[in-house]
């Protein structure tokens, strides 16, 4: 198994860099209460100072939209979405201690951070263009089909476990209960993406370490080094 952008994807936007961490013994009964504190923290500082809006992590997300043809004021990267419920609500609803944790990283940082269940993609996980012939899972349980060209995380058997790149990820590889094993993937356009995608992987990584006392693989790929094998 392993996880990659294709080729095609570093041509369009070779300012691209992606963070990844995969971790084993992941459960539900741990406590994360002051490491999201602290990233909530940070969240709270940059946006008391300006809107999530002026942000270059946000800005260069709006501007990757645009050139897909989504209109970036109806499709926002998940970073952007979180940051706007953040603003507005001064928290966000707790759903599993991993998400909590990777979505109060998303915050501070104000990057996308993806988290896919393991046990529910086939073969391997790579960021391409679709053809428009996979299959996708809703949270509700409906099933799509993504658009043509449309950015997505596909699986060895056609189903795409994100739309519109850092927009929506599927319900079907959603973390749960049940998960153990799993891929966290954060990307990032501006340009410190390197410098700050490393730092939150970095920080990512020591804390789930903490919280779970297991030792995850991490590395940031970039147009020289697009894999990572799992």
């Amino acid at each position: 198994m392993y996880f990659r952008h294709a080729s095609d994807i570093w041509r369009d936007f070779p300012g691209l860099s992606a963070g990844i961490l995969h971790a084993q013994g992941i459960h539900r009964d741990v406590t994360i209460d002051a490491h999201i504190a602290g990233f909530e923290a940070a969240a709270k500082a940059r946006l008391a100072a300006s809107t999530e809006g002026d942000f270059p992590e946000i800005q260069a997300w709006r501007r990757a939209f645009s050139r897909m043809g989504l209109k970036p004021t109806q499709y926002r990267s998940a970073s952007e979405a979180l940051l706007r419920r953040f603003r507005r609500d001064g928290s966000l609803p707790r759903i599993h201690p991993l998400i909590d944790l990777c979505n109060a990283a998303s915050l501070a940082f104000a990057i996308p951070i993806a988290v896919f269940d393991l046990s529910r993609v086939a073969g391997h996980l790579e960021v391409r263009y679709a053809s428009g012939s996979e299959t996708y899972t809703t949270f509700s349980g409906e099933t799509e089909h993504p658009e043509q060209h449309e950015v997505i995380f596909a699986d060895s058997e056609g189903r795409a476990h994100a739309r519109r790149w850092t927009n929506r990820q599927s319900g079907h590889s959603a973390v749960s209960d049940e998960t153990t094993a799993v891929l966290v993937v954060a990307e990032a356009l501006h340009a410190d993406a390197a410098t700050d995608v490393g730092r939150l992987v970095h920080e990512l990584a020591g804390a789930v370490a903490a919280v779970w006392a297991v030792t995850p693989r991490s590395v940031v790929l970039d147009m020289s080094t697009p894999r990572f094998d799992i």
